[in-house]
């Protein structure tokens, strides 16, 4: 038997023997792939673990992250992206608290009314200022906005200088999602209520609700200590020119209406149909007394940069970011109760999918034509602020980054076989995930949540404010992912079992890093930058003059 079998063998050819003897290309695939599983799992395992208590920004923990992040891009041969010669870009913090419960009054005339500070009103401690001491008088100016690509002018007719400008909170009616949260959120500094009021003299903001009975949304928050970068300028990143900003509960602010020329009930009437609301003088003023205290902290950005190959586009850059912060540690868990915020997948799956598609530049043996920017944010769950910081203080020309790609909280808990790229349809950026999806065997779905306006709500954002065509790339609701979503955001979203004990298939995340290196070679090998679509509300608020695609 084994002289026939040796017999047949020598009959094979040699040419055929060897083909049968070497691995496939999708064994090699297969192989890969896990391999760099293995290295995602590795890396979400040190960044989500409890030694690291949460990678709050500024703490010890996210410092050891930052240290641990540093030397991943050392060992993978990236160069230091960061300020002088080094791998960070110190963000430097101030936390600014309230010394004592600060004073707010309403004067009628003779009559004077005391509003009680976290049940009247709500006032944000100042970054600027450790005392104030404001009396001004007040005037209506609907919801303060002015964005003439909407026809929207809430200040014509009105002189608000030295005066407390008193706004409805929330967008117009009748307007797409991402632009009605654009217009009502708090990162905005061009276009929203207080630099509106700032740019036209006022002292102060007031926001009130524009539903009977309500409140406004960041009442809440307004009362607690107030974190924002601040440079050596003593320019900060969300505060305005303004004084004050505060927020008033539904009670209090009818009382600002007395005597005046329309109730607030009418105001609010009128608001829910028509887009723009007539403001007028209020006969009221309005004195505010506060003192606030201030923590000072740094916490850095880490950044590594791979220089292009390309003469002519090397001085071009994409960037490639995830944030690495987290909510640290609960501060009134109970005994025994697990108290660390891990961050499994909110953000350190995205950290690791990040220098997982680093890894996959370096190895391909070939450089990209512009360079490729690697960022881990810190301050994102503060309100996108390290990534702020970074944009208002960059380590190369903003002009000069042609495009961003945002790793934010991917769900590797399923075999997903689509992505939804928030901000694609506001740019040729769209082009590079749809031509990087098809080669992997994936689609591109619309976005299935408009109603949570995601495309504003991180990093990247904060690029797109500074003309940057960017992207927030999240697994898709096909092949069961809606469900895990829905379970996701109902039972693991900012909770503390965000963590490693989770089912998460570290295949998905291979898969994931390796669809963001895809879009991120093409967008750095192509011959023409990203290009805004033509006519799109955020290429012209925030990029005019750039040349224009068509869709």
């Amino acid at each position: 038997m084994t002289a026939l079998l040796f017999a047949r063998l020598a009959a094979v050819p040699l040419s055929l023997m060897l083909a049968a003897a070497a691995p496939s290309p999708i064994a090699d695939r297969v192989k890969a792939e896990q391999a760099a599983a293995d290295r995602i799992r590795g890396h979400v395992q040190f960044l989500a673990s409890d030694e690291l208590e949460g990678r709050d920004t500024g703490s010890r923990g996210y410092a050891v992250a930052a240290a641990y992040v540093a030397a991943q891009f050392a060992s993978l041969g990236l160069k230091p992206g960061g300020t002088g010669g080094g791998w960070y870009l110190e963000v430097p913090f101030r936390r600014a608290s309230h010394a004592s419960p600060p004073q707010a009054r309403l004067s009628h005339g003779k009559r004077t009314i005391a509003f009680v500070s976290g049940i009247d009103f709500a006032l944000q401690a100042s970054l600027l200022e450790r005392s104030r001491a404001i009396d001004a008088p007040l005037v209506f100016a609907g919801r303060g906005l002015s964005e003439p690509k909407l026809g929207v002018d809430d200040y014509a007719g009105l002189d608000v200088r030295g005066k407390f400008v008193v706004v409805l909170s929330g967008p117009p009616p009748g307007l797409p999602s991402e632009i009605a949260a654009h217009l009502d959120s708090t990162l905005d500094s061009t276009a929203t209520r207080a630099e509106a009021a700032a740019r036209r003299g006022a002292i102060g903001l007031v926001e009130i609700s524009a539903s009977p009975g309500g409140t406004p949304h960041r009442f809440g928050s307004w009362a607690r200590p107030r974190v924002d970068w601040i440079d050596t300028a003593g320019k900060t990143g969300t505060a305005s020119l303004l004084r004050a900003t505060l927020a008033l509960t539904s009670k209090s602010a009818e009382r600002l209406f007395d005597g005046a020329p329309k109730s607030l009930a009418a105001v609010r009437a009128q608001a829910k149909s028509q887009r723009t609301v007539r403001g007028f003088a209020l006969p009221a003023r309005l004195s505010i007394t506060a003192h606030s205290v201030w923590e000072d902290f740094s916490s850095p950005e880490v950044i590594g940069l791979l220089p292009g190959g390309d003469p002519r586009l090397a001085q071009e850059y994409v960037v490639l970011m995830g944030h690495l912060d987290h909510l640290g540690v609960k501060p009134d868990a109970k005994p025994g109760e697990d108290a660390i915020y891990n961050g499994a997948l909110d953000n350190a799956a995205g950290i690791a999918t990040m220098l997982e598609a680093a890894r996959d530049f370096v190895e391909s043996g070939k450089r990209p034509r512009r360079s490729v920017l690697f960022i881990a944010n810190t301050g994102e769950e503060r309100g996108l602020l390290g990534a702020d910081y970074f944009a208002a203080h960059p380590t190369v020309p903003i002009r000069q980054i042609v495009g961003a790609v945002d790793l934010d909280m991917p769900l590797l808990m399923y075999d997903f076989t689509d992505v939804v790229a928030f901000g694609a349809d506001h740019s040729t950026v769209a082009r590079a995930v749809d031509r990087a999806a098809i080669g992997m065997g994936m689609s591109v779905s619309a976005d299935p949540m408009p109603e949570e306006s995601i495309f504003v709500r991180s990093d990247h954002y904060q690029f797109v404010r500074r003309g940057v065509p960017a992207i927030l790339l999240f697994t898709g609701y096909a092949n069961g992912g809606k469900a895990q979503w829905d379970r996701f955001f109902a039972n693991v979203y900012h909770k503390p079992n965000d963590d490693i004990a989770q089912p998460i298939n570290w295949r998905a995340g291979a898969r994931y890093a390796r669809l963001n290196y895809e879009i991120s070679r093409i967008l750095a090998d192509a011959d023409q930058r990203p290009r805004w679509y033509r006519g799109d509300y955020f290429g012209d608020t925030f990029a005019p003059g750039q040349p224009r695609a068509e869709r």
